[in-house]
């Protein structure tokens, strides 16, 4: 087999559903673990990726709790460690802490409007370019790896749609709301040698997500 139709898959996974009760964006604080509901998911994953046809060699995972513990059933249905790669953590938040709403929570203070002067950036946060940059080189450097198999990357939602915005030379000024990344989604990266050949999206555990749940959007995710 020539060496550029070496076919890899790299699959980033956003975390199951967080105990979250005050509803705060939660961003990179610590303590912050799935729910009884986001554990199912967590598992229903696993199940995804040990009963069907996949080839994982390599599973990876943000520091963060709730990356980890959606990372930790996959690995024990593999036989895999779970590798911390602090490129895939989510985004900075300046609201990180915070409930975050229109015409609620923090921005209904004026000291908080500067911080959304530039959506384009965003200014409240981490650059969508500094996102970009960290998740494609973590992508690389695990397709790399496990060239010719498949690798699990266990991240959040905003740098997992933020890589799909880039393997899809889209614009990354965008409505949170129309994301493509539910609770414990696939967003899959198939590679011919280095480069994207396609991008697919899955739900394993979508028939758990309440249709509440679907509507609701919090930014630390």
């Amino acid at each position: 087999m020539a060496e550029s139709s070496i076919r890899t898959t790299v699959h980033l996974v956003r975390h199951g559903e967080v105990y979250n009760p005050t509803g705060v964006l939660y961003g990179r604080l610590p303590d912050f673990h799935l729910s009884e509901l986001g554990q199912q998911m967590a598992e229903r994953v696993g199940q995804y990726f040990a009963d069907s046809d996949h080839d994982v060699t390599r599973l990876i995972a943000s520091p963060l709790e709730r990356a980890q513990e959606t990372a930790a059933p996959t690995a024990t249905m593999l036989c895999l460690d779970v590798h911390t790669d602090e490129r895939v953590i989510e985004a900075g938040n300046s609201f990180e802490g915070k409930v975050f709403g229109v015409g609620d929570g923090a921005l209904r203070h004026p000291s908080a409007w500067w911080m959304v002067r530039n959506p384009w950036k965003p200014s409240w946060g981490e650059p969508y370019t500094v996102i970009a940059d960290r998740m494609l080189a973590a992508i690389t450097d695990a397709r790399t790896v496990v060239e010719g198999h498949e690798a699990v990357i266990v991240s959040h939602q905003l740098p997992v749609w933020i890589a799909r915005l880039t393997a899809e030379r889209r614009r990354y000024f965008h409505d949170p709301r129309q994301r493509q990344c539910s609770l414990a989604s696939l967003t899959s990266f198939t590679f011919e040698g280095d480069a994207i050949v396609s991008v697919a999206y899955n739900e394993p555990a979508g028939d758990l997500i309440p249709a509440a749940l679907r509507k609701k959007f919090v930014g630390g995710a």
